[in-house]
């Protein structure tokens, strides 16, 4: 069949491509070789909030006593929680399979190779069909990043894939790897009774954010009975036994941990094999495809976006990408796509979310800065939450009061760093945060307060 557009894949850059060129009046088809809605609604972003949001619910009975009320000892049914969260994974692939519907997009189950110009030719079990279109996007996404020391077998030493969907609770675990994957299972295990040890091989867990940030979700960690080792990495893993062996070098020297499961969270690997990119003489550097800033291949009519272009490995990202993508083929102008203020997102608990600079970037690069922060025990509406955890980070340019970075750690800060992304890419100075009236009682004031600590005008401190 012809097609103005052919999408391989349709994780939430694939989809989204999909819906937005449609809606310009292209004709549009995507390849699957799994379920609609990629790794992110089915095995990724939403079914790990599902757990998270199960653990929450878990350690909120368990502390109902400080709220006033009195309930019987609570109890987690591991299998229940399992099926919560693939129930609303289930949700979220059906409401794609709605929008594919909806938008009259040719879904194409298999696996999509590219056969030449304009060609994609895909294979579903012995079945294989060519199809054509003037213009190809690669969507195909990423997979966990397996150790070469620590080799995945699904069962005892497993990734995030297994991760979710284990038959039961493990009794101890060893986590590989403390960015946002890591850390949130090791806090989803650690608060469902399990005895989870992070091994973490920069000298900061969360590596990417702010220095305070990560100190900060180190204590609350450490506080929750949660062993995490620093400046450390798994030498190997031996199975041979009932459990797992983990051989960890420290800045000490080595150390033994006895566990039930290893799950390596060390990063992803983007899935380049077998779309015939070398054949059609595609230019990729470490793993990664080499695409301009509108997401064009080097060869005319193939283009990617997503997880495996560069940039941040985000969800939000690829959608962005895509969008832009597929405007551009439509003939539009739409603008590139900042990556320098792109929003990241840890959902453990505390919640992590920032954007920007951190402090060290900001004075690595000689900036003159003003600091301010805010503490959520300083906030009446964290007080009466219970949630006075954490804290309100930001940072000025002195000169020009250009935001250069925000981060937060703290309950629900997810779904505040939207305000400083689009202060930042409103060009917003540290002085208009300070006199936009924020509702009081609100976490959100934390925000203006950090704007004012870093101005000396800070009221609540």
């Amino acid at each position: 069949m012809n097609f103005d557009i052919i999408i391989i894949g349709s994780g939430p850059g694939g989809y989204v491509a999909a819906i937005r060129a449609s809606q310009l009046g292209l004709k549009v088809a995507v390849v699957e070789k799994a379920e609609l809605g990629g790794i992110c609604l089915n095995w990724g972003c939403i079914p790990t909030k599902a757990l998270l949001k199960s653990a929450q619910v878990f350690n909120y009975i368990k502390h109902a006593k400080d709220y006033g009320i009195n309930v019987a000892e609570p109890v987690a049914d591991f299998s229940s929680v399992v099926k919560r969260s693939r129930g609303v994974a289930e949700g979220m692939s059906k409401g794609v399979q709605f929008l594919m519907k909806k938008n009259k997009i040719t879904v194409i189950n298999g696996f999509g190779t590219l056969k030449g110009k304009g060609k994609v030719e895909v294979a579903d079990g012995d079945k294989k069909e060519m199809h054509e279109a003037k213009h190809i996007i690669l969507a195909t996404g990423a997979r966990s990043r397996e150790l070469p020391n620590v080799k995945m077998d699904g069962k005892k030493i497993i990734g995030y894939r297994e991760a979710m969907v284990l038959p039961e609770l493990p009794k101890s675990m060893v986590v590989i790897g403390s960015g946002a994957i890591g850390s949130e299972f090791a806090y989803f295990y650690n608060s469902m009774g399990c005895k989870v040890t992070l091994v973490e091989f920069m000298p900061n867990i969360l590596p990417v954010e702010d220095e305070e940030v990560s100190k900060a979700m180190l204590k609350s960690f450490k506080s929750s009975g949660m062993e995490v080792m620093v400046s450390s990495s798994v030498e190997k893993v031996d199975t041979s036994g009932t459990g797992c062996k983990v051989t960890i070098k420290t800045e000490k020297g080595e150390e033994i941990r006895e566990c039930d499961i290893v799950l390596s969270a060390a990063g992803i690997q983007t899935n380049l094999e077998n779309l015939g990119l070398e054949a059609m003489g595609i230019k990729t550097d470490k793993g990664k495809v080499m695409v301009n800033e509108y997401y064009q291949t080097n060869i005319e009519g193939i283009y990617a976006i997503g997880d495996i272009v560069p940039g941040q490995a985000l969800a939000h990202v690829a959608s962005a990408e895509g969008i832009i993508c597929v405007e551009k083929i439509a003939g539009h102008n739409p603008e590139p796509i900042d990556y320098n203020n792109i929003p990241g997102c840890t959902y453990c608990w505390p919640e992590v979310a920032s954007v920007g600079m951190t402090e060290k970037q900001a004075k690595e690069k000689g900036l003159d800065i003003k600091v301010g922060k805010f503490p959520f025990s300083a906030s009446g509406k964290a007080s009466a939450a219970g949630s006075k955890e954490g804290f309100v980070k930001v940072i000025f340019d002195a000169k020009y009061g250009e935001w250069l970075g925000c981060h937060m750690i703290g309950a629900n800060v997810t779904e505040m760093i939207a305000e400083a992304v689009v202060a930042r890419k409103l060009e917003t100075t540290g002085h208009e945060i300070i006199k936009s009236v924020h509702p009081h009682p609100t976490m959100s004031e934390a925000i203006m307060e950090a704007a004012a600590a870093a101005y000396g005008e800070v009221i609540h401190l």
